[in-house]
């Protein structure tokens, strides 16, 4: 399979390539794709983040439909709580974000969180990086863990995270340290009225004190309503307004070879624990990606290496 098959068989081969990858991620089919789709980035990937109930999906199914009505075409990736039965995605954000099935333009994949803690399915970066060689813009909403939840600062270009009017969430951002994790605010439900703006001005006020000096990026704090659209523009202008941010200076680039080694290291610590970590030194090895080098590819060099020495 290749990029330019998956691109011609629609969302049909999308969903197969994508089976194929949670069932057997290390197959050599799989993983030449992937690293051609790691060469090949095109979307902005934005993660959508906050406690469960927020109106994560509904925030999703406005951004969605915002970017269909623009000619964007976009990729969903939907974490969901697990079946304990058959550990498979339990609340089916397919079916919660609310799209046009037919529209070719958009395509929503669930996938299951299992025993994870921060908000991420095991495959989600194996499938943002499918998913962003093939589309103009991909969607990631996590699971809804609350103050775990911070794994998606890891995956999306620009992180967003939900609060809602009157639910104490807006107290919990600031205490958790979850301030430092997104790019953008949103407090969901502005159609609230009063109860929405005071949760606003509360993040405003913490963001104020919290992130001076840390970054040239301003965090900002919006309302939005996904039931009337209240805020909906604004929201999509600072996704935008961020996007050509990254764009400038290398940012994009910088941060993204962040992400990658940070996946590195993260998947080495599944796969060997910390001791199998440590042993590369010895073995004249670092967890280091060199500039422009592929992620997939230099987790495989790693593995090999440690697997010969076990």
């Amino acid at each position: 399979m290749t990029l330019q098959a998956l691109r011609d068989g629609g969302k049909r081969a999308l969903a197969a390539a994508l089976a194929a990858l949670e069932r057997d991620p290390d197959n050599a089919a799989t993983q030449a794709l992937l690293d051609a789709a790691w060469r090949q980035p095109c979307a902005h990937v934005v993660g959508i983040t906050g406690p469960p109930g927020v109106g994560k999906s509904s925030l999703c199914a406005a951004l969605v439909a915002a970017w269909r009505k623009d000619g964007k075409s976009v990729g969903v990736i939907a974490i969901d709580p697990s079946s304990k039965t058959s550990g498979g995605a339990l609340l089916g954000d397919r079916v919660r974000i609310v799209h046009d099935s037919a529209d070719n333009g958009v395509f929503v994949r669930s996938m299951a969180a299992r025993d994870r803690l921060g908000g991420l399915a095991g495959q989600t970066v194996a499938a943002m990086v499918l998913m962003r060689a093939l589309f103009d813009r991909v969607l990631i909403e996590t699971v809804g863990v609350g103050q775990s939840e911070t794994d998606v600062a890891g995956v999306a270009d620009t992180v967003v995270f939900c609060v809602q009017p009157g639910s104490g969430d807006s107290l919990q951002f600031m205490k958790a340290g979850i301030v430092e994790i997104p790019h953008l605010v949103v407090v969901t439900k502005a159609d609230l009225g009063g109860a929405a703006e005071r949760a606003r001005a509360d993040v405003a006020g913490a963001l104020s004190l919290a992130v001076a000096g840390m970054a040239d990026w301003q965090l900002k704090a919006l309302a939005v309503s996904s039931r009337s659209s209240v805020g909906l523009d604004g929201l999509l202008g600072v996704l935008e307004a961020h996007r050509q941010y990254l764009a400038a200076d290398g940012r994009l680039a910088i941060a993204r070879h962040r992400q990658g080694e940070g996946w590195i290291v993260e998947s080495l610590r599944e796969l060997f624990g910390r001791n199998g970590i440590a042993r590369l030194g010895g073995l004249g090895l670092d967890l280091a990606l060199a500039p422009g080098g592929q992620p997939f590819e230099r987790l495989r060099v790693l593995s090999r290496a440690l697997e010969e020495t076990t």
